[in-house]
This record gives structure tokens, sequence and C-alpha cells, in this order.
């Protein structure tokens, strides 16, 4: 089942760019990533109180704490570089830069987690960087 979440994210987040392409022609960067900032506010909630999960807020450790709170802050900085960036250059080269995050990702998941990092994905993060870079270039 998580690869159907993962695929719907990969579809969403394609969605995500180009309306946001479109709909920040003429508005501030910063803007345009508080107006989008509220509406993944409302839908998470939301979500939380359409599931009635929100009693679970009690149980939360102080360390899950920390990093959900350094996660959304480094999510807040990624949202304001990919908006201006998105704002200063086309679509079709902003968003391959940004789906390096993929390659940093299992990079910090070796190092972090202690996750598994073979020579499959060792290919991988080379194909997807020259990949990158052709469709940049």
């Amino acid at each position: 089942m998580w690869f159907v979440f993962a695929l719907l994210s990969a579809i969403f987040a394609a969605c995500t760019s180009i309306l946001a392409k479109i709909g920040i022609d003429g508005v501030n960067s910063n803007l345009a990533t508080a107006i989008r900032t509220i509406v993944v506010l409302v839908m998470a909630w939301g979500m939380v109180f359409l599931t009635n999960t929100q009693s679970g807020l009690s149980e939360i450790s102080r360390k899950s704490w920390i990093f959900l709170i350094l996660s959304g802050l480094a999510t807040g900085a990624s949202w304001l570089c990919y908006y201006k960036a998105l704002q200063m250059g086309e679509a079709s080269k902003v968003v391959p830069i940004d789906k390096l995050s993929v390659v940093i990702t299992l990079v910090l998941a070796f190092v972090f987690l202690h996750e598994k990092f073979t020579i499959k994905s060792l290919l991988g993060c080379v194909f997807i960087g020259i990949g990158t870079l052709m469709m940049v270039l």
C-alpha cells in the first residue's frame, strides 16, 4: 500500500509544481508560500479531526515533538526556496533540481538512520544526478 501512496504523492507533487508556477505569476513568492501553507494546514487538521485522531496529541513524546518541529522548519525553508526558484526559473528546470532531494535523502538516511546503501542505490543516485543535469543544461 505504501507504493500507491508514494505514487499518489508524486502525482500530487507534479500537480503542485504546475499549479504553483501558474499561480505565482505576479505574486510575491513569500506570500504565495504563506497562502499554500494555510491551505495545507487546514487540510492536515481537517484530516486529524475527520479521522478523530486529535486525542493522540498528548501521547507524542518530547523527542518526537522536537523532530516534528525541526521537520516543519525544514519544510518551510524548502517551500520558501522552492517558490522563489519557481518564480525565477522554468518549472521544467526547477522541479528536476528539487527532486535531487531523492539523492540527498538516500545519503542522509545512510548516515543518520543507518539504512542500507547498496550498489543499486548508488547507481540510482548517479543516474538521477546525470538525468537532472541533462534536463537542466
